[in-house]
Parts: structure tokens; C-alpha cells; sequence
């Protein structure tokens, strides 16, 4: 364990406890689930049993209150098993329930999240549409008031979790052009009208990832997340949290090609002596190192500041990119550094370098993230 000022020993335990779950229940199925294009779904619930699934969440809705900290380990922590399609589909959640939580009547609250936080339901978030990625403001997908209902009709893509979730939480046009006119509601089930496809990705095989069509599709009036006309300001709110853990996700990916490259360099031996022992190679290793630690230092100083109630959007965006090219440059050395067996499926560095690219356009892509870190510095 590192000396840390940002860690108790509460938050190392937690983090031991998460480590043995990891190397369970999700290391040693990673590529039969990777290859199988799913993972089963009662890891939800065995998630729950040990508390990854309720952080953050008030202990009246089933839920484990705890700080910012707790939920970088998980994330850190589930990215030990080199599959970044678990780490996608069992925290769909957490950018789903949010705005439940922040948003929802407290009967919604009461009814869906317990459901979700206990791993039997899963919850999803439908925001991107095939016409436009985070350009939220400018949605097509409307939700028309029809007596006690909305008929929603549109579509959404490259939804998480968008075939088997059970709670979607969708943002829809209720009102006018604009910001002002977007609205959020929970569709439950699958009501009529609704139809998914699933979708075949670079990265992620085991994530199950879809684009949703709706069809004069009826959701109940009372399934409304808030206010209409208030889905942007809610969608806004959750983007800090889910770049600062898109980030510690990238951060931990880059160390596990860093720690898988390192065994591999003592093992591998080439002219009469192990790989490690060519400077080239351990010059390669020390810049990985390097870029990881610098990055995870500024996301443990930007999750305290956070945790101050501080707002540093323009940091948080800069952080982001910082973690997503650590990935990707380590990612890269990592395969070169094993070679041709880096090139082979099945090591967890061939499969991290498929996934590089959806870390990097996730939650706004590099450009995004740089204009608006720019306009925040009012440049």
C-alpha cells in the first residue's frame, strides 16, 4: 500500500475486498465473455453483494453513502480484469440513476432505484442519437403529451447496456428548439413501440451496446424525471462525475499494460537475456510509468477538490484528455513491447488496445473536452 494523504484505511480495505471480487469473479472469464459478446447477468448481483453497486448512493434507497474516493477504487479496481466491456456494462448505472436520484419524485426514487442498486434491474442512460453525438441541445427524438401519457418517437445509438436494460433513462424534445426544451423520462420494460438492435464494436465485445428505435411508443406522463423543460441542466449536472470516473478508468487500464508489460519484459528472453535487461525496453517501460503516475495525481488532487465542493469543469476536461492519451500511448507500448503476442486475442493488452478510441470520444470527445476547457478559461 502507498502512503497516500487522500486514502484511509477504511478506503484500502475497501479496496483489498474489491481486488479479491475482481480476480474471482471477473479475470478468469474475461475473454470467454469477451469472445461470447456478453457477460452473465447475475454479475450485477454478485457485484451488489460486496457494495459495488450502491457507492454513492443514500442507504434509504439501498445505497452505501461514501465520498468520491470510494468510487474512484471501483473503478480503478474493476479495470484490474483488463475488460473494459464489464467495466461499461456493470456501471451503466452510473450514469442512468443519477438523474433518478437527483431528479425523480421521491415514489420513482423509492420503486426504481432499490431495484437497481440490489443488481436485479438494470439501468441505462439514452442520450446520443444517430443524428448527433453531444450535441444534447439540439435532440431530435420528441415525447409528446397524449392525456396521462408521452408518445415518445425518434431513436437513440450506442446505448450501454441498451438491450437488456430494464429502467432507460431517455432524453427527449417535449417543448421547443433548444436547450430548454429537453425533458428527461424513465421508460420501464419493454413497452410497445420500442424496439433495440444490438450493435458490433472495435472495443467492448462483452458490453452489450444498442441503438433503440421508438414508435408512437406510450410512456406514462408520471414517468416525467423532474420538470419538463429541465433534461439539460440534469444531464449537465452528471457530466463532472462521469468524466472523473471515465478518467480513473483510463488511468487504471494504462497501469494494467504497464504492470502486464513488465512481467511479460522479465519473462521473454531474447539475445541470451530477458527483454527487460535492453535499455530500449525499460526506457519504454519508465515512460508509461511516468505518464501514469502524473495523471492519477491529477485525478486524486481534482476528485479532493471536488470533494471541497469546488467546480473545476475546465480541469476535469483537461483531466480526461490527460488519461485518455496515457491509455493510448501505453496501450501501444504495451503490444510493442510484447510483439507478436501482444498481437495475439486473448492478453489483456491486445484486448485494452481495442478499446483506446471509445475512452477518448466517450463523454465528449478530445476536441470537445479541449473547446470547452477552453471557453471555461474564458479564452
Amino acid at each position: 500500500m502507498r502512503l497516500s494523504p487522500f486514502y484511509t484505511p477504511e478506503h484500502e480495505a475497501f479496496r483489498q475486498t474489491l481486488r479479491r471480487f475482481v480476480a474471482r469473479e471477473i479475470e478468469p472469464y474475461a475473454n470467454q465473455w469477451d469472445e461470447a459478446g456478453e457477460f452473465p447477468r447475475e454479475l450485477y448481483k454478485k457485484a451488489a453483494a460486496i457494495g459495488y453497486m450502491q457507492l454513492g448512493y443514500p442507504e434509504r434507497y439501498g445505497g452505501i453513502e461514501c465520498d468520491r474516493f470510494m468510487r474512484i477504487i471501483a473503478m480503478q479496481e474493476i479495470a484490474r480484469g483488463g475488460s473494459g466491456g464489464v467495466g461499461a456494462g456493470l456501471f451503466s448505472h452510473t450514469i442512468g440513476a443519477p438523474p433518478i436520484l437527483h431528479r425523480g419524485s421521491e415514489v420513482m426514487k423509492s420503486r426504481v432505484l432499490p431495484q437497481i442498486l440490489s443488481g436485479e434491474k438494470i439501468s441505462a442512460l439514452a442520450i446520443t442519437e444517430p443524428s448527433g453525438g453531444s450535441d444534447v441541445a439540439n435532440l431530435r427524438t420528441t415525447a409528446r403529451r397524449d392525456g396521462d401519457h408521452f408518445v415518445i418517437n425518434g431513436s437513440k445509438t450506442f446505448i450501454t447496456s441498451g438491450m437488456r436494460a430494464d429502467f432507460i433513462t431517455l432524453a427527449a424534445r417535449t417543448g421547443g428548439p433548444g436547450a430548454s426544451g429537453v425533458s428527461l423520462i424513465l421508460v420501464e420494460g419493454n413497452p410497445e413501440g420500442l424496439q433495440r438492435t444490438p450493435l458490433k464494436k472495435m472495443g467492448w465485445w462483452c458490453s452489450d451496446t444498442a441503438t433503440l428505435y421508438f414508435e408512437n411508443c406510450r410512456v406514462p406522463a408520471a414517468n416525467l424525471i423532474g420538470k419538463e423543460g429541465e433534461g439539460f441542466r440534469a444531464i449537465m449536472l452528471n457530466f463532472n462525475d462521469e468524466r472523473l470516473h471515465g478518467a480513473a478508468g483510463a488511468i487504471a487500464f494504462a497501469r494494467v499494460c504497464l504492470e502486464e508489460a513488465i512481467a511479460y519484459a522479465k519473462e521473454r528472453v531474447t539475445f541470451g537475456k530477458p527483454i527487460v535487461q535492453h535499455q530500449v525496453i525499460r526506457h519504454k517501460l519508465v515512460d508509461m510509468a511516468q505518464r501514469i503516475e502524473a495523471s492519477q495525481a491529477m485525478l486524486e488532487l481534482l476528485t479532493w477538490r471536488l470533494e471541497q465542493g469546488e467546480n473545476p469543469v475546465a480541469e476535469i476536461c483537461m483531466l480526461k484528455n490527460q488519461a485518455t492519451t496515457t491509455l493510448a500511448f501505453c496501450a501501444s507500448e504495451g503490444v510493442q513491447i510484447f510483439g507478436g503476442a501482444g498481437f495475439m486475442r486473448g492478453a489483456k493488452v491486445e484486448r485494452i488496445y481495442r478499446e483506446v478510441k471509445v475512452n477518448a470520444i466517450g463523454a465528449g470527445t478530445e476536441e470537445i473536452m479541449k473547446d470547452l476547457a477552453s471557453r471555461q478559461m474564458g479564452l
